[in-house]
């Protein structure tokens, strides 16, 4: 007895189990991850030494006395006569700082106010401002609270770019010798950061008491150097 297979068509739940299945199918190909792109990290950095060509100066006015109004009225009195003979040297900017007034009482001497007030210079001829805090200590009484020397804004760009681009060919030739070593035939940039420093530094003003000494000591001032870094930093993908 022959047997006759007899094809029917699929219902409509079972081609929808037939649909899901190869969906699933589809899906779970589709989920496998590629598998990831070799990387490695690289750093360079370049640096060039600047002269600095800003000074930044801190002189200060202070007066004792039994009565606040009075302590007041001198340092008042001096700070006024300082920004008059600052007048004299218009390249120099110069604004007033802090102020402060304090009771003082000890057992060596009766109970008094202490007043202080300071006044800042920022300048890029360094002989004018030696001869204004000369005259500011001289003439107006003011003490030396500090100084300080960096770069300015248009120096700090200046010594960046010139350096940016021999930053960017040393991490190049990192990369480069990286791929190699890992035995990789070629490679290309990924995320990659540039960082520059702060363009020089300020250094910091000496406390005042310590400077009381030397507040009318000659002042002879030699600016210095700065180093300015710029640094680059990220990914070179291997391929």
């Amino acid at each position: 007895m022959n047997s006759i297979a007899v094809s029917r068509p699929l219902g409509q739940g079972a081609r929808l189990l037939v649909g899901l299945a190869a969906c699933a199918t589809a899906c779970a190909v589709a989920q496998v991850p590629a598998p990831p792109q070799p990387t490695v990290n690289v750093s360079a950095s370049a640096t060039t030494t600047v002269v600095n060509d800003r000074l930044q100066a801190l002189l200060r006015a202070e007066a004792e006395s039994p009565n606040a109004a009075a302590a007041a009225s001198q340092v008042n009195a001096a700070i006024a006569k300082a920004l008059a003979t600052a007048k004299d040297y218009p390249s120099i900017k110069v604004a007033t700082a802090g102020y402060s007034t304090q009771q003082v009482s000890d057992k060596a001497r009766a109970q008094r106010w202490h007043v202080v007030q300071s006044i800042s210079l920022d300048a890029s001829d360094f002989i004018a401002a030696a001869a204004l805090i000369s005259r500011l200590q001289d003439d107006n009484g003011l003490l030396l609270s500090g100084m300080g020397f960096s770069l300015s804004e248009k120096a700090r760009r200046l010594a960046e770019d010139s350096v940016t681009q021999q930053a960017i060919k040393m991490w190049q030739a990192r990369a480069q010798e990286a791929a190699r070593d890992l035995g990789f035939s070629a490679w290309k940039p990924g995320h990659v950061t540039l960082q520059t420093g702060d363009g020089g530094r300020v250094f910091p003003m000496p406390r005042a008491a310590a400077l009381g000494a030397m507040s009318n000591a000659p002042v002879a001032l030699e600016g210095g150097t700065s180093d300015v870094t710029v640094s680059v930093s990220g990914e070179a993908l291997l391929q």
